[in-house]
């Protein structure tokens, strides 16, 4: 009977839903995490009788015909940018973006990756380091004698040295664009890497156009809705459940034939 097979695609279908919605819930708390979303798409058809074939000598056309569906499949799981709150912290290295953007990161490797997890600190060197330790580009050094650090809306980092009166400047934060950013590739530690979907990334000074602007002493929270997802989790259960009962009405249906003398 095709309904087993159609129905285990469903539950394998519905087993993805939720594992997609746990590491949503998983993240409620992760600075900068976007959600994501399972779609999916039913599989090939059997046709029985094709639609638009002749139905007789006379050139009569069948209206409808009979296709029967073989189940379901993973179409893609993609992800939901839009922004996530903002969180005061009053740390002056912990930095929001408000707006559209990345922060770019350069990996041992030299490769740069994105992220909008502003949650920065100072490397022995004095650059500014994600929680990793890898460099926020273009790579802006702290002098060891700085007694405070501000970064306006617009990324300039300027520092108060001991001994001067006027703020010393620093250097520029640059953010990163693309034109998909759910097309962007995440490698985990709050990162994601450009791909061909992404598109190549356009890098400018926050607060020109199309670029956000920065709120130092804030971060980004997940934009995971937690109500939602609760929702979203029953939903997948019930329908796992109605794919097992028709796994459980087919079984009943064979061993009923199997029972005929």
């Amino acid at each position: 009977m095709r309904s087993l097979s159609i129905a285990s695609t469903g539950m394998l279908a519905q087993q993805l839903n939720v594992e997609v919605i746990s590491n949503n819930i998983a993240n409620l708390n992760t600075t900068g995490f976007k959600r994501q979303r399972a779609a999916f798409q039913d599989l090939l058809y059997q046709n029985v009788r094709r639609i638009g074939s002749n139905s007789s000598d006379a050139g009569t056309i069948v209206p409808s015909g009979v296709q029967i569906g073989v189940g379901v499949k993973a179409g893609s799981v993609y992800r939901i940018v839009e922004q996530g709150d903002l969180a005061i912290t009053e740390n002056p290295l912990d930095l929001a973006i408000n707006g559209r953007g990345f922060f770019r990161v350069t990996l041992p490797t030299g490769e740069d990756a994105y992220t909008r997890a502003g949650t920065f600190s100072i490397a022995p060197d004095g650059q500014i380091v994600t929680q990793e330790g890898f460099i926020v580009a273009p790579g802006i050094a702290v002098p060891n004698n700085t007694l405070d650090l501000s970064i306006n809306a617009n990324g300039e980092v300027a520092a108060k040295i001991s001994g001067q009166t006027q703020l010393q400047n620093l250097g520029q934060l640059e953010l990163a664009t693309f034109f998909n950013d759910a097309g962007l590739e995440a490698i985990g530690d709050n990162l994601f890497l450009e791909t061909p979907s992404s598109g190549a990334s356009t890098v400018g000074i926050p607060g020109q156009a199309g670029f956000g602007t920065i709120q130092q002493g804030f971060l980004e929270t997940s934009n995971v809705n937690p109500v939602q997802e609760i929702t979203h989790l029953i939903t997948a259960q019930r329908a796992y459940e109605m794919n097992s009962k028709v796994i459980t009405a087919s079984d009943e249906m064979m061993s009923a034939i199997n029972t005929l003398r």
